[in-house]
C-alpha cells in the first residue's frame, strides 16, 4: 500500500481487511503469505566465479594482448627458442592475471556490502493474531498484521502507526533518511500523497529502530515492497545499466584504431616482401611466405602496449583502495575513474560525511575549594573543564584536564564528575550492546542519551 500515510486508520484497516482489536487469524495469515510471500529481502543469485573472471577479460585491449601472447608463443616454438618462447607470453599472462584478480576482488567486496542490507531486518516481532499478542519470526509477517513496537525494537516491516501508548513515540530512521536526530511520530493523516519518507510521520519503516515510546501499527509493506527493499532493488539494478565510462570508451577506441593500424601495417609488410618469397635462402616460395608472415606477426606483437592495462588497473586499484578505507562501495574499477568527470555530487550528510555517532568531547563542572582569608575559611566555587577522548560508542577514552592537559587518574573520585556521571546514567533510557561479529558497540535509544551513557562509563561510574 503506497498511500497508507494519506488514509485514515479506518480506511487502511478496511482496505487490508484487518481487525485492529483481534489482528489476523492464522488461516488468513497462511492465505496472504501465499499471495505476498515471506517478509524477507531475497538474496540475489550470486554470479558464478568463472563469470566474474571472464568479465575481466571482456575488453578489446585485453583480447589483443591474449592474441599477442598466443602468437608470440607459437612463433617462439616455431623458431626453436626453447624456454625463451615462454618469456613474453608469461609476462603478458601475469599482467592479465593481476588485472583480473583486482577486478574480481573489488566486485566481490561490493556484492558483500549489498548483501549486508539484509542484516538491518528484525529477527522477531510482537504480533497480534487471533486476539493474542505473541512473538513470531518477522519473516512470517504479512500485510494486515498488527504489530506492537517498543523502545529498542527494530521495526520488522513498513508500518502505518495507529495507536500510541504514551506522550511520544520516536524512531531513529537515519538508515533511510540520514536524519541524525530521531523522528517524532504521530498517527495523523498526511495530506500529501506523494510525500517523501521524511514527511510521512505516521509511518514507521522496516530496519529503523524505536528510540522512545510504545505504539501499535498495521503492516502495509513487506519484503521488497518496503522502503529498504526498494533501496536493495535500486542497487541491484545497477548491473542492468550501461556502465561504459569515458575512460573505457577511450580505451576501446584506442584498441580499435590500434588493431586496424597493426593489421594494415603487417599486411603491407607482408605484401611488400612478396618479391622475396622465392629467394633461394628460404628454400622455396611457401617457406619464404611463412618467413615474412612471422616477421609481420612479430611486428604486430611488438606494437601492442602490453603495459597499458597494467598501468590503468594499478591506478584504478589505488583509487578503489582509498575509497574502501572510507567504507565506500565500489562496484567496478571503472567507477573510480568517473569521479574525475563528476561536477556535482548529491550526498547525504549523516553516515556519509559524518558517522552518525554522537559523543561527549568536553565537560565543564563546578568544583569547590576552601579559601583562607584572615584566618577564616570560606568555600569558593570555580569552573573546571575536561576533555574527553574517544569518538565512538566504545566506553574507552581518557579524561584530560584542559588547563594542564594531564589525564585524570580516577575521575569518579572527584565529587563533581561523579555526580555528573550519576545524573547522566540515572536520567537515561538508552543502552549499549556489543556486536561480536563487527567488533563494535551498537546503540539503543536517543543519540544524546547514548553519548551521556558512554561518558558515565568513561568516568568510571558504571
Amino acid at each position: 500500500m503506497e498511500d497508507a500515510h494519506a488514509k485514515t486508520i479506518a480506511e487502511v484497516f478496511a482496505q487490508l481487511r484487518a481487525n485492529p482489536g483481534e489482528g489476523l487469524s492464522s488461516r488468513e495469515v497462511k492465505r496472504r503469505r501465499k499471495i505476498w510471500g515471506t517478509n524477507e529481502l531475497p538474496c540475489r543469485p550470486k554470479k558464478p566465479f568463472w563469470k566474474l573472471i571472464l568479465k575481466q577479460f571482456d575488453d578489446l585491449l585485453v583480447k589483443i594482448l591474449i592474441a599477442a601472447a598466443v602468437i608470440s608463443f607459437f612463433l617462439g616454438v616455431a623458431n626453436d627458442e626453447g624456454s625463451y618462447a615462454l618469456v613474453e607470453p608469461g609476462v603478458i599472462l601475469i599482467i592479465l592475471v593481476a588485472n583480473a584478480s583486482v577486478g574480481v576482488l573489488t566486485e566481490t567486496n561490493a556484492a558483500k556490502a549489498i548483501e549486508e542490507l539484509g542484516s538491518y531486518q528484525a529477527d522477531v516481532a510482537t504480533i497480534l493474531r487471533d486476539g493474542n499478542l505473541g512473538v513470531f519470526p518477522s519473516a512470517e509477517l504479512v500485510p494486515g498484521d498488527v504489530v506492537e513496537l517498543a523502545v529498542g525494537d527494530r521495526i520488522p516491516a513498513d508500518v502505518r502507526l495507529w495507536n500510541m501508548k504514551g506522550s511520544s513515540f520516536r524512531v531513529d530512521q537515519a538508515l533511510l533518511t540520514g536524519e541524525s536526530d530521531s523522528v517524532l511520530k504521530s498517527v495523523e493523516v498526511i495530506s500529501t500523497v506523494r510525500a517523501v519518507l521524511q514527511d510521512k510521520t505516521c509511518m514507521a519503516y522496516s530496519g529503523t529502530v524505536v528510540t522512545a515510546g510504545r505504539a501499535r501499527g498495521v503492516v502495509v509493506g513487506t519484503g521488497m515492497r518496503t522502503a529498504i527493499g526498494k533501496i536493495q532493488d535500486a542497487m541491484s539494478s545497477v548491473d542492468n545499466t550501461d556502465d561504459t565510462t569515458p575512460l573505457k570508451r577511450k580505451l576501446d577506441e584506442f584498441g580499435t584504431v590500434l588493431s586496424k593500424l597493426i593489421a594494415v601495417i603487417c599486411g603491407l609488410v607482408w605484401i611488400v616482401n612478396i618479391g622475396h618469397f622465392s629467394d633461394p635462402a628460404h628454400g622455396g616460395m611457401l617457406r619464404g611466405a611463412v618467413h615474412y608472415l612471422k616477421i609481420a606477426v612479430a611486428l604486430a606483437v611488438a606494437a601492442i602496449p602490453e603495459g597499458l592495462p597494467a598501468v590503468v588497473t594499478t591506478c584504478l586499484a589505488l583509487g578503489t583502495r582509498k575509497m574502501a578505507k572510507q567504507n565506500a562501495i565500489v562496484r567496478t574499477l571503472s567507477a573510480v575513474e568517473t569521479l574525475g568527470c563528476t561536477s556535482v555530487i548529491c550526498s547525504d550528510k549523516t553516515g556519509t560525511v559524518t558517522t552518525n555517532i554522537m559523543t561527549v568531547s568536553r565537560v565543564c563542572v563546578v568544583n569547590s575549594v576552601e579559601i583562607s582569608v584572615e584566618n577564616q575559611s570560606s568555600p569558593a566555587n570555580y569552573l573546571t573543564e575536561y576533555k574527553v577522548a574517544g569518538n565512538s560508542y566504545a566506553p574507552d577514552g581518557k579524561i584530560l584536564e584542559i588547563l594542564t592537559d594531564k589525564p585524570v587518574d580516577r575521575p569518579a573520585n572527584l565529587a563533581s564528575l561523579l555526580h555528573f556521571a550519576i545524573c547522566s546514567s540515572l536520567c537515561n533510557e538508552s543502552s549499549l550492546s556489543y556486536d561480536r561479529t563487527t567488533g563494535s558497540f551498537k546503540k539503543i535509544g536517543e543519540s544524546t542519551e547514548v553519548a551521556l551513557r558512554v561518558l558515565a562509563e568513561k568516568l568510571g561510574y558504571l
